[in-house]
């Protein structure tokens, strides 16, 4: 039984989020893991530097709050790190950490200052063999892991387990979408990252999540709650039900349940978690068409094939928007994207639907359109 702890926290005022962190960690029995001398380090999601009102990065308030009761119970070893989509360097994560609202006191002398990396081996069997991390993760005795609940144009939806794929340091962010193109491979790496990373406890900013054509150019919407839990797989599956959804309607779930992660029961406790109606709208590129839903069991999967193939979604970039800053360039596993007099261009040859560039633009110029594979 894994147990799912639920929150109302109406807004971001900073006793509003301490009183529903203080809730959590007792529910959990946190203090109990805690011991002198001990790294804790914080992982929000910070996709890039935006404003907390934009609801892409998880709010200044929910970090603050948990050093602020880490801090008072004397445990002050406390590192923030996070490897945003970009540059992982300080001058990058420096305008990340400030435009994003986190060099404030209470969070600014935990900002983390070590952009190195290592290597750590996964365990036997996994598809990936090692993993390149950022070394405050490494080096971490125990890892509070602290995502946004948004939409997300690849994956469904981001919450405990996505947020962990920023712990891959920089760029090579794009070339772990490179060697895993497909949906699948994907997600199921995501998990093996997961397990890899392994956090103690995941705490939820839902208090404005994204929905529509997240991780960074949806819409935000007020949902009201926090949710926290020692199991990321628990907190996701309760996540996506809030939602709206189905479990099985996020793929890394899908992709968790075949590798037997998934718990067998997941008790919520505290406050109601009534899913949100209308549920959440989902990305343009993750739509379904229906037609692999109605299709027999023994048939699905050749149909979802047959369906990609034909109705993938591409990224469209609207020359209107597009300030040619190379943003999207610079994501791009395929290394594809070209800027031309000050505008992106977007072959859909060699294309892997990966969405980073939509996922990078920061005027949110790039949308999902559907249409034929290139070959």
């Amino acid at each position: 039984m894994s147990i799912v702890s639920v929150a109302a926290t109406p807004d971001y005022t900073d006793e509003t989020v301490y009183a529903a962190v203080c809730r959590h960690f007792e529910a959990l029995n946190v203090a109990e893991d805690l011991k002198p001398g001990m790294k804790i380090l914080l992982k929000p999601n910070l996709l890039y530097g935006k404003k907390p009102e934009a609801g892409v990065t998880t709010n200044p308030a929910v970090v603050k709050a948990v050093i602020r009761w880490l801090t008072q119970r004397g445990f002050n070893n406390v590192v923030v790190a996070e490897s945003s989509g970009g540059l992982f360097n300080a001058e990058y994560m420096r305008s990340v950490y400030s435009v994003s609202g986190y060099r404030v006191p209470g969070i600014a002398e935990y900002l983390n200052r070590d952009f190195t990396f290592g290597t750590r081996h996964t365990a036997e069997g996994f598809t990936v063999k090692s993993f390149n991390l950022i070394t405050p993760i490494l080096e971490a005795d125990y890892i509070i892991n602290l995502p946004k609940l948004k939409t997300h144009a690849m994956t469904t939806v981001s919450a405990g387990v996505k947020n962990l794929f920023g712990t891959i340091p920089g760029l090579q962010k794009p070339d772990m979408h490179r060697r895993y193109p497909e949906l699948g491979s994907f997600v199921r790496m995501l998990c093996e990252l997961c397990e890899t990373v392994r956090p103690n406890v995941t705490l939820l900013d839902a208090v404005d999540s994204m929905e529509g054509n997240g991780p960074g150019g949806g819409t935000v919407r007020h949902t009201g709650v926090t949710l926290c839990s020692r199991d990321v797989y628990a907190l996701d599956v309760a996540a996506v039900e809030f939602m709206g959804l189905s479990p099985m309607d996020a793929p890394h779930l899908r992709a968790a349940g075949e590798m037997g992660l998934l718990p067998e029961t997941v008790t919520v406790t505290g406050d109601e978690l009534i899913p949100c109606s209308p549920a959440f709208r989902l990305p343009d590129a993750v739509k379904s068409t229906g037609f692999e839903d109605a299709a027999p069991g023994f048939l699905r999967k050749p149909v979802e094939k047959v369906m990609d193939l034909l109705l993938r979604s591409y990224p469209h970039v609207d020359k209107s928007k597009c300030v040619g800053c190379g943003r999207c360039a610079e994501s791009c596993p395929q290394k594809i994207i070209r800027v031309e007099n000050k505008k992106a261009s977007m072959p859909r040859k060699n294309c892997i639907s990966c969405f980073c560039c939509q996922e990078m633009c920061p005027v949110h110029a790039i949308s999902a359109k559907r249409g034929l594979k290139s070959l």
